[in-house]
């Protein structure tokens, strides 16, 4: 991706159901240390829980960049988790989402990667 500014990766994941109380603190507390031990500068972060009363239960986070933005989407009760990371100069987004990766799978023994792709961003040309 040598002709492109940015990296955007997409990692959708089934069997996501972590073994520890709390998941939203827990999630934005993973992206947030993740991207503060990459070269990207945190912004701002939130996250949002979902108790199911409007919108099935599970939560939206997001930690805003300097150089864009990392998010996790998850459907709780179908064990669904999506993770997305776009981010552009030196900043190693597959770096990102391989630590993400990692941390998840300690928490969820059974989560299963379901497909991951990976986009040139800001092409030159």
């Amino acid at each position: 991706m040598s002709n492109s500014n940015g990296t955007h990766i997409f990692a959708d994941y089934v069997g996501f159901f972590p073994v520890i109380k709390d998941i939203e603190e827990w999630i934005i507390k993973l992206m947030e240390s993740v991207i503060d031990d990459s070269l990207a500068r945190r912004v701002h972060s939130h996250i949002e829980a979902f108790d199911g009363t409007i919108s099935p239960p599970g939560f939206a986070a997001v930690v805003l960049l300097d150089e864009s933005h990392l998010t996790a989407h998850c459907y709780s009760e179908q064990g669904l988790l999506a993770i997305d990371c776009f981010t552009c100069g030196a900043t190693d987004t597959a770096a990102i989402i391989k630590a993400m990766d990692k941390a998840l799978r300690e928490i969820s023994p059974d989560i299963k990667l379901k497909q991951r792709q990976s986009y040139a961003r800001f092409t030159n040309g």
